[in-house]
């Protein structure tokens, strides 16, 4: 069964394993440190059998506006339901804090995230050239509630 709950501060070094594990640009231990700081509800872990296995962070910005600024899980735990739990009990999160939309940047070879999210509501966007550090584009998503 899939637990998804708040993380806790000393759980930063899963998180940084996870994003290392998934991402090619992941966000350093700092970034990751402030986010928290600033904004401990919209940092969420999955769990399968006690152990995290997915992570995900968002917030409620300018008001009304819900922003997804991460999203992963272990690759050797994929398609198991846990990247739509995360996503789920997210917009909730959002909704309630005040959200009236929330919108996500994906990589725009990303094909795979990009039908993800669609699955979940999402609309694509605008592209972003140069938004990742490697150069690539990066594709705006939205939802309303």
């Amino acid at each position: 069964m899939i637990k998804i709950r708040g993380a806790r501060p000393d759980e930063m070094p899963i998180i940084i394993d996870i994003e290392n594990r998934c991402f090619p640009d992941p966000y350093p231990l700092s970034l990751l440190q402030r986010l928290y700081a600033t904004n401990p509800y919209g940092f969420l872990v999955a769990e399968l059998g006690g152990k995290i296995v997915g992570y995900l962070i968002g917030a409620v910005r300018w008001g009304a506006s819900g922003h997804i600024m991460a999203v992963a899980v272990y690759p050797e735990y994929r398609h198991r339901g846990i990247g739509t739990a995360l996503m789920v009990h997210a917009l909730d999160t959002l909704r309630m804090r005040g959200a009236k939309h929330v919108r996500l940047e994906v990589r725009k070879s990303n094909v795979v995230a990009q039908q993800f999210y669609q699955k979940l509501g999402f609309t694509l966007g605008e592209e972003i050239p140069y938004y990742y550090e490697d150069g690539e584009i990066a594709v705006t998503m939205f939802r309303e509630f």
